[in-house]
């Protein structure tokens, strides 16, 4: 392969400035869908645990929804056809008078997506805390509300916290779908230094190492953040 290999390229500008904002937007993207699938998730996860049916079916509708649509397909759908559907006042404000549109399309239509996989975590932790717990504060004559805010959701979202870093994972993975709609995170940024310069290897290698650093970062928070929340005598604990 007669390939001219050019790595020093990636520390002059403007490359380097690209991958550098590159890496701030794609950090954005994952902050802002992480806190939205975190938030929501939560809430529909303890909505498929709680006794009524109304609440149970409403979030398993949600949830069906959103895993079953490709992120791929919802970001174009919130990019392309909502502002198209909607009111032309709303929609000409979606597509122009927001700024940064493409942003917010993949933070929040990111953060919905995983919101849904989070949802499931979390009522499976929840159940994982047993039936004989809830009972047990029941009997103590505890509301339902009491029982969820004082034993099952500060046991249960402690089993959560391994597959909730999973998710911080794909979410940080899943960004690089934002380039599809026309925001240049870091895989964008990539892309465009290859169309410039022709050194795709190099440009995605770089893109590659950082994406592994803030994989291995966050994993490094997890264990951390699962370490001192650890319950003695429960799952992982201490």
């Amino acid at each position: 392969m007669d390939y001219r290999w050019n790595w020093g390229l990636l520390a002059t500008q403007p490359y380097l400035g690209w991958l550098a904002t590159g890496l701030l937007w794609t950090l954005l993207i994952s902050v802002v869908a992480y806190a939205i699938a975190l938030a929501v998730g939560a809430a529909a996860g303890i909505a498929l645990t709680l006794p009524g049916r109304g609440a149970r079916r409403i979030a398993t509708l949600y949830v069906t929804l959103f895993r079953g649509i490709p992120l791929l397909v919802q970001l174009f759908l919130w990019y392309y056809v909502v502002p198209e559907i909607l009111p032309e006042a709303w929609g000409a404000w979606l597509k122009r008078g927001l700024p940064n549109p493409e942003y917010w399309t993949t933070a929040v239509g990111l953060g919905l997506f995983m919101s849904a996989r989070i949802a499931q975590q979390t009522r499976a932790a929840i159940e994982a805390t047993g039936k004989g717990l809830k009972q047990a504060a029941l009997a103590q004559g505890m509301s339902t509300g009491q029982v969820y805010r004082h034993v099952l959701l500060p046991v249960g979202l402690r089993y959560a916290l391994p597959p909730y870093t999973s998710e911080l994972l794909n979410t940080v993975k899943n960004s690089s779908l934002a380039l599809t709609i026309g925001m240049l995170e870091l895989t964008g940024q990539s892309r465009q230094i290859e169309s410039y310069t022709f050194h795709g290897i190099e440009a995605f290698t770089a893109a590659t190492l950082i994406y592994m650093v803030l994989s291995l970062l966050s994993i490094s928070a997890g264990r951390q953040i699962e370490r001192r929340t650890a319950l003695p005598g429960m799952l992982a604990g201490r």
